[in-house]
């Protein structure tokens, strides 16, 4: 099946943004009180001499807008300096209205009282009139290239948690002020992409409910932003943190651009912070990224004084360069990473189709009455944890969310990981595609609260060809501080007698397994006490494979542990299934991916998640590797946490 590979387009011509966040050092988000245009000269420069061509800027709207009716003619005029600046360098620049919120700290204009940012309808109105009037001074300079309405407005509009007596956003108020606002762009001449700046933080990505629908800023919007800092306990899930948000945000078809991504220096060592840059760049981009915007491009340790660097320290140095304007360890590998985007023509380039799915449950992303919260936050993490596993073994996985409706006909191997919920109909139409030919493979669980705890599906014992020996209200405790699987039969990679290791872990109500008994169901694996752990019914031209332990959700909730053996079983699986896979290595640390040019050139990727040096001869199953030169590329060297480009040649 095809994989996004939205693009933005200018005059009908992809685009691509590389760039960053944009303070000055001469003041933060006071910059425009401070302007100095040399100092912004030079800082443009150094990022235009690293191979970056835009900013996201900001308006910051207590001082723009110092009245309900009136902009601040001043600092019009500065960034009207700060504009002509970008073009003389070959830059441009995405405008951020309503700032609003900004590295932990909400500034409010004097005049806003407390009325509500998303439905008191004059506030609204004086918003739709900022964003209008701001577009229509500055839309036909060349150095606009987009606009944003405003910076993480979930956190600056209302942020439920922060106060007991403040509920989530409605989102039917949020989907309206999306609209005006938006609008007002148009009204005001503004022809270039627009979107929120609110971070993709809602419902669908996170399963925590802020007013936020991806769903409507899709239908609003030219292209999706997502924002990521990671707090992670697992360095493989770190480096793939924001590209599995990126994956989830490009289902809904528009571009993805990565609009905000960084470390501070106070949290990561120089190699730290470039060994994150490196791995986040390009496994975004082989999620579906198109654009990225690092947090950001310069230091401020000459502002600790100021808010908000003053109880937010560590705000201080999430800077490509230094206070003094010296690049950082992360300037560099943008600099490399857009010389590679440049090596392989990267605007005319999409992501290769793919044989395997991961299905995420729409209890991730819909409220269905009498369910809990605690669910749609096990879908995403489990659903993270089964796609990078994917990854590992070579087969990455589109993503398929069950609230799309129907399933696509064109894949081979479905993965349907540690789940305790899907629709009754889903069940049904997973069998039916493994009787198209299709390979199913479901994990058990039965959740991870003791609320209606067990699993909902719609007719176990018959998909499954199992009889399951639960028993009402109780769980199976898994014995074992580390559970074994061993093949009692070949099954695609793996030979009979081969054996998988998985850490045990969870809570007291999801660390556990499925007892079962085969019934037109043959055993392909036993755990340590003999008992099934994985079982293949075939059915019509498919079959379905079913594990009884929730091995995935016990990887997502285990520290330090990828890679891990569910990448293996997952490569015996594409093996079993038959999916295409070009290109592949024999180290689970290695993760390969591919890009197609539209002129037929294939560009294969290898990262690697090895602390140290790796050598590797991939194995091709047609044609010939070289590197971007035209050099043979039999053998790949890979430093630790490497990236590599080559060429599919044949």
């Amino acid at each position: 099946m095809q994989r996004t590979s939205a693009r933005l387009t200018v005059g009908d011509q992809p685009v691509i943004w590389l760039g960053a966040n944009y303070w000055s050092r001469t003041g933060g988000p006071l910059m425009w009180r401070s302007y100095d245009p040399e100092v912004v000269d030079a800082e443009l420069r150094v990022l235009r001499d690293h191979g970056l061509n835009m900013t996201r800027s900001f308006f910051y709207w207590p001082d723009f807008m110092p009245a309900p009716d009136r902009l601040d003619q001043e600092l019009c005029a500065r960034f009207a300096d700060f504009l002509d600046r970008h073009q003389a360098l070959g830059m441009t620049t995405v405008p951020t209205f309503l700032v609003g919120h900004m590295s932990g700290e909400n500034w409010d204009p004097a005049w806003r009282g407390d009325r509500d940012l998303y439905s008191d309808v004059w506030l609204v109105s004086r918003q739709a009139w900022f964003a209008r009037e701001t577009v229509r001074r500055f839309a036909a300079h060349p150095a606009v290239a987009g606009w944003l309405v405003s910076n993480e407005m979930p956190i600056y509009g209302r942020q439920p948690g922060v106060r007991s007596d403040q509920a989530p956003a409605e989102r039917e108020a949020v989907a309206a002020w999306a609209q005006i606002l938006v609008d007002a762009v148009r009204a005001g001449g503004g022809t270039q992409p627009v979107s929120l700046g609110d971070g993709a933080w809602g419902l669908e990505n996170s399963g925590h409910d802020n007013g936020f629908r991806l769903q409507d800023t899709a239908e609003l919007c030219d292209f999706l932003g997502p924002h990521v800092y990671r707090m992670e306990n697992d360095p493989v899930r770190q480096h793939y943190a924001a590209a599995w948000v990126c994956e989830l945000t490009g289902t809904f078809q528009r571009p993805v651009v990565l609009e905000e991504f960084g470390v501070s220096s106070d949290f990561a060592s120089g190699p730290g912070a470039a060994r994150y840059y490196r791995q986040t760049l390009h496994n975004s981009l082989l999620a579906g990224a198109t654009g990225w915007v690092a947090w950001n491009n310069t230091d401020y340790d000459n502002l600790s004084e100021q808010p908000p660097y003053r109880h937010h320290a560590f705000e201080m140095h999430f800077g490509l360069t230094d206070t003094a304007g010296v690049p950082k360890p992360q300037l560099r590998e943008l600099h490399a990473f857009s010389e590679v985007l440049s090596a392989v023509d990267f605007p005319r380039c999409h992501r290769a189709d793919t044989d395997t799915a991961l299905l995420v449950s729409s209890y991730l992303d819909t409220l269905y009455p009498f369910t809990r919260a605690e669910d749609r936050a096990y879908v995403q993490q489990t659903g993270r944890q089964a796609w990078v596993a994917a990854r590992l073994a070579d087969a990455p996985a589109a993503v398929v969310r069950e609230s799309d409706g129907a399933l696509p006909t064109d894949v081979r191997l479905w993965l349907v990981p540690s789940t305790k919920q899907l629709l009754s109909p889903t069940w049904y139409e997973l069998e039916r595609r493994a009787r198209d030919g299709a390979t199913v493979y479901v994990s058990y669980s039965p959740g991870a609260h003791d609320e209606q705890r067990g699993p909902w599906y719609a007719h176990l014992n018959e998909l499954f060809g199992v009889r399951h020996q639960l028993e009402y209200g109780l769980v199976d405790p898994i014995e074992d501080d580390e559970v074994t699987f061993t093949l009692t039969r070949a099954f695609g990679t793996l030979p009979e007698g081969a054996r998988l290791t998985f850490r045990a872990a969870g809570t007291h109500n999801s660390r556990v397994f499925l007892p079962v008994e085969p019934d037109g169901a043959q055993v392909l694996a036993v755990d340590g006490h003999g008992r099934p752990a994985l079982l293949l019914r075939e059915t019509g031209e498919g079959c379905v494979v079913f594990c009884t332990y929730p091995i995935e959700h016990m990887a997502a909730v285990t520290p330090r542990v990828n890679p891990e053996a569910t990448s293996t079983l997952y490569d015996a699986l594409a093996a079993h299934a038959g999916v295409r896979r070009p290109v592949t290595t024999s180290d689970p640390r290695i993760a390969v991916d591919r890009l197609v040019h539209e002129d037929g050139r294939v560009f294969v990727w290898l990262v690697s998640q090895a602390g140290e040096e790796l050598s590797v001869k991939p194995t091709v199953a047609d044609g010939r590797l070289t590197t971007l030169a035209g050099s043979p590329a039999e053998t790949v060297v890979l430093e630790p946490y490497g990236v590599r480009v080559l060429r599919l040649e044949g």
